[in-house]
């Protein structure tokens, strides 16, 4: 029988310990931050019928969606983000949640578009949001949470920029245009990758505006600045319409709130030219991006939808929140050189030299992980070598060596593989606290052992 060639299908891709540690690493981060924020996790099928996620995103997405029959003879679809599924969820289930309902979700999402830098077929979404109440507080919170997460992962240098849809739809009613709105702001959201020609000839031709108009759409994009100067500008554009109005009005709340929970002014950008490619988004809406690797895209993006959920109930159910795009921002940490290299889980390794004292080297890993340390125990017997070869290979912090003469002596050797610096130090199993200890001060994040 010849072999199967191993691949992977275009748009996907496996994930390395190397990898696949700082990923679980970023995705606890998300949980501690959500949850300090009073966000509660929940959980809800790969698989949706059909009809909750067509027509629910845009017509582009609807293209992406994964679809087929089941065994059953049902239209099915795997979801192609967490917002949707979201709203079928809190309409079956918001009579025993009540309201307002606040809940963050990670879990892989599937699109069948077109692979590119930073984005896969298959990637994890670590969504949290609001449903219920359409406060001004859940959307300066949504500004928080986001600044929380990004500074907690250890970026400094990021920018989040803030709109709202409201402003968008009341400039398109003064401009007689909102019957086109959908198809407008589907171009207008192109603004940043294809340019401000190719935008406005895309409206023309997709959305039936005059060049003029066009032109006034794109005034958006010269609205920029300090943020007084921002509104001002707004407020003359929009033609003093309602709707752009309240909208400019809200904006003003979320940028002064937003500053009033600790976001940093200089990562704070008003930008009223983005409006997301999704359909659903009615109110403010969040892009945010690395100020060091700006091509990447957005790496955590989100809105205000407070119409989404009416497609499954007739209650009233609003909602805010936002999703960091997990995948990407690995690609970006790979890009920037910040994620750690090692490929183990575990900082020490105990190496295994002497067979006859197996089942030392098994009570001392014992120990070591009673005290909260992770410990891998080298499997075979081999000369030191080759398992120190082994250990710096998988980006151990420390090895711990130990033969028959250390046994007999009542102490251990630690290895600090980073350094090639060594240090004995007394061990036996009923006295274990000098190396336990040793070994909790050598791997703290001080780093200098003292």
């Amino acid at each position: 029988m010849s072999l199967i060639q191993p691949r992977t299908l275009k748009g996907f891709r496996d994930y390395l310990p190397a990898v696949m540690i700082p990923r679980e690493q970023l995705m606890q981060t998300a949980r501690e931050v959500f949850r300090s924020f009073g966000f509660a996790p929940i959980d809800t099928p790969t698989l949706e019928h059909l009809e909750i996620l067509t027509g629910k995103g845009s017509e582009e997405t609807d293209r992406q969606i994964y679809r087929f029959t089941d065994n059953g003879g049902r239209d099915v679809g795997m979801r192609f983000d967490l917002t949707v599924p979201l709203a079928r969820f809190a309409a079956q289930h918001i009579g025993s949640l009540g309201v307002p309902f606040k809940r963050y979700h990670i879990a892989p999402v599937w699109r069948g578009e077109k692979p590119q830098e930073g984005r896969y077929r298959e990637f994890v979404q670590c969504d949290f949001d609001t449903i219920g109440t359409e406060s001004v507080l859940a959307d300066i919170e949504a500004v928080a949470v986001i600044n929380r997460l990004l500074e907690t992962i250890g970026f400094d240098r990021f920018t989040i920029s803030i709109n709202n849809r409201a402003i968008l739809t009341g400039l398109l009613e003064h401009l007689d245009l909102a019957d086109r709105s959908v198809a407008v702001l589907r171009s207008l959201d192109k603004l940043e990758k294809i340019g401000r020609k190719k935008t406005a000839d895309e409206m023309i031709s997709a959305a039936g505006v005059t060049s003029e108009q066009a032109d006034a759409v794109l005034q958006l994009a010269d609205c920029t600045g300090e943020a007084d100067s921002v509104f001002a500008t707004l407020t003359q554009i929009s033609g003093g319409n309602e709707t752009a109005m309240t909208g400019i009005a809200r904006l003003r709340d979320i940028y002064e709130g937003s500053l009033a929970s600790g976001v940093p002014k200089q990562r704070l950008r008003l930008d009223v030219s983005i409006a997301r490619g999704l359909d659903y988004y009615t109110g403010v809406i969040f892009e945010t991006t690395l100020d060091d690797l700006p091509t990447i895209g957005s790496v955590c993006s989100g809105g205000r939808y407070d119409n989404l959920a009416g497609l499954y109930t007739k209650q009233h159910l609003p909602g805010i929140g936002a999703s960091l795009g997990l995948d990407r921002l690995i690609a970006a940490m790979e890009q920037l050189n910040l994620l750690p290299t090692a490929s183990t889980p575990a900082p020490v390794l105990v190496t295994y030299f002497d067979k006859d004292h197996r089942d030392d080297y098994l009570r001392l890993a014992h120990q070591l992980r009673s005290a909260g340390i992770a410990v891998e125990v080298y499997p075979e017997p081999r000369k030191l070598g080759a398992q120190l070869k082994y250990a710096d290979a998988h980006g151990f912090t420390i090895a711990i060596i130990a033969g028959g003469t250390e046994w007999a002596e009542g102490e251990c050797q630690l290895k600090v593989l980073a350094t090639k610096q060594s240090e004995q130090v007394a061990y036996t199993h009923d006295h274990p606290s000098a190396l336990v200890d040793r070994v909790a001060q050598l791997l703290a994040p001080s780093g200098d052992g003292a």
